[in-house]
């Protein structure tokens, strides 16, 4: 497996990827857009086929961001994501000391995912998403 750069190749791909990972994904026109912006986009691949992404970005007071973290179903559980994050990670720290992301408070496996990185919950920002559920904001600070 190797981590690197999105290309516009990768598009349709990561927007499949998107798409069976999220009830509610951004569309595939978001996704351009935020490349195009030069947010941080990096891809896992394995034989040439794209198994995962994460997005991210510096937001108002240098403070990191995770846009979005998703692995083809088929590929979860095997080292992928906790790639992809590391990577994200290590760089938001190069420009910043704090990391935050969003959550569906009802997925549990993602937060004790990030847990495993030792982010922490700030708080819960009540009918975050589209369909009235909950957000968990976590932050991770650089030591």
């Amino acid at each position: 497996m190797i981590v690197r750069k999105f290309r516009p190749t990768d598009l349709k791909r990561v927007y499949e990827i998107e798409n069976m990972s999220f009830d509610q994904s951004y569309g595939i026109k978001i996704f351009q857009e935020l490349y195009e912006m030069g947010i941080g986009f990096l891809v896992a691949e394995v034989n040439d086929y794209v198994v995962g992404y994460v997005m991210f970005w510096l937001k108002y007071e240098n403070q990191g961001h995770i846009i979005s973290l998703a692995v083809d179903k088929n590929y979860r559980r095997k080292g992928y994501g906790t790639e992809l994050l590391a990577k994200a990670i290590s760089i938001l720290f190069l420009i910043s000391d704090t990391i935050y992301l969003e959550v569906r408070a009802s997925n549990k496996g993602a937060i004790e995912f990030y847990r495993q990185f030792h982010f922490k919950q700030d708080r819960v920002v009540p009918n975050y998403y589209e369909s009235g559920e909950d957000a968990v904001i976590l932050y991770l600070k650089s030591q």
